[in-house]
């Protein structure tokens, strides 16, 4: 089966180059009974890969079960996993067959393996390479024939380490790993499972779906969703729900995405293919950060050289000669005088100053505001491509159409 069959069949969506790999592994490894380890974000969807390669196999016509390892208690696992003989605990009130019995011959999917305690990680590894288990309370050896399939949002490598996780269960589960890609990383599939879950949701409630304007479907983009698929279907029924126009703009949709991940607006160097991803981001972020609090240090620096020379007019003539020295590149050492700075050089020639200012200077802090050092930004290209929106939007690193909504935005006249 290729893998648009699988797409079609399962109801997946998308295009990302990942997925499609991810599903060519599910799809090759699942007439095997090799054991399989789906890594990924919570809400990317690893149960429905499970699924995959159940329907795909052998066994597709037996038993088929999700176990949720982080929601059975402890104490209760074992009893779940492999049952439990009558009397074997407090309230075991009758002999109970446990999952690994009860689904023989077909498959059993292990979701958030990462939490199962160590003691039942041995048993699950004896599992795995005899077939074989006891129950608890019992003494007496079964044997099972089960597919196991297991998925998890950890690092298990890194819980080998730390002594969470058994290494030898670790790398007799990892036979096929499958990862699944997070939705920050199918950027390209975003609109389109926005598209299909407005439609499913309008068809179920009789109504019109929802659209999105090109500012709020790059916001949608460019929105990290840290909840992945779970989270973006969730934001497309609340938008159905309770927007109220049909037609959603990128203000409107700000409303509905939490406001901790939302995306600064600050223009950024595109990559070579014209899109930024969101870790990019980030360090361009940071960079420009940096660079103003560097200016800020700078010009300080430059206020406290200047209030000196008011408050001592004798360096003045020392500072200007340093200083022409410096920007000249060819500045030598030169024999200073004690009881000046060491770097000021002592001078002969007196410089009249007034110094009515020294009294009345007051440090003006500079702005540090992002929207305010964007406008200015913007201004500037543009007065140095001489109002050519296409070259002044290239050497800021963004789209032209990003420029002519900044203009809009801020109100700045060309």
């Amino acid at each position: 089966m290729d893998i648009q069959s699988i797409k079609n069949r399962f109801g997946i969506i998308g295009n990302s180059p990942a997925l499609s790999y991810a599903l060519q592994v599910a799809a090759q490894v699942a007439n095997t009974d090799l054991t399989v380890l789906i890594y990924g974000e919570s809400g990317v969807g690893k149960e429905v890969f499970s699924q995959i390669i159940h329907a795909l196999s052998s066994r597709k016509h037996n038993s088929f079960i999700a176990v949720n390892c982080g929601a059975i208690p402890e104490g209760t696992i074992d009893s779940e996993l492999f049952g439990h003989e009558k009397g074997s605990f407090t309230g075991a009130v009758d002999s109970r067959k446990g999952y690994f019995e009860t689904v023989n011959g077909g498959t059993i999917f292990l979701d958030e393996i990462g939490e199962l305690p160590l003691g039942t990680q041995a048993r699950l590894l004896r599992v795995l390479e005899t077939g074989e288990y006891i129950r608890v309370g019992s003494s007496k050896v079964q044997k099972t024939d089960v597919r196991v399939i297991a998925a998890t949002n950890k690092d298990l490598l890194e819980y080998t380490h730390k002594g969470k996780f058994r290494q030898d269960l670790y790398y007799r589960l990892n036979t096929v790993p499958i990862r699944v890609p997070a939705l920050k990383d199918r950027q390209e599939d975003i609109i389109l499972l926005f598209r299909k879950f407005a439609s499913d949701f309008a068809e179920r409630y009789k109504t019109s779906p929802v659209q999105l304007d090109d500012e709020a479907k790059e916001l949608l983009i460019q929105y990290p969703w840290p909840g992945n698929v779970r989270e973006l279907k969730n934001i497309a029924e609340q938008i159905s729900v309770l927007a109220q126009d049909k037609f959603i703009t990128a203000r409107q949709l700000q409303q509905f995405l939490p406001e901790q991940h939302q995306v600064s607006r600050m223009p950024v160097l595109a990559a070579g293919n014209g899109s930024v991803s969101h870790a990019e981001f980030a360090n361009e972020r940071e960079i420009l950060y940096k660079l103003f609090f560097d200016m800020k240090k700078d010009v300080t620096e430059l206020k406290k050289m200047f209030v000196d020379i008011l408050q001592n007019p004798q360096h003045a003539g020392a500072v200007a000669a340093y200083t022409q020295e410096a920007l000249l590149g060819d500045y030598q050492p030169v024999e200073r005088d004690k009881s000046l700075t060491p770097t000021l050089v002592q001078t002969s020639q007196p410089v009249l100053i007034d110094n009515s200012a020294i009294y009345d200077h007051e440090e003006i802090e500079e702005s540090l505001n992002i929207i305010d050092k964007e406008k200015e930004l913007i201004i500037k290209a543009l007065k140095k491509h001489k109002g050519k929106r296409k070259d002044a939007s290239s050497d800021l690193g963004i789209s032209e159409r990003t420029l002519y909504r900044k203009l809009k935005e801020y109100d700045i006249n060309e």
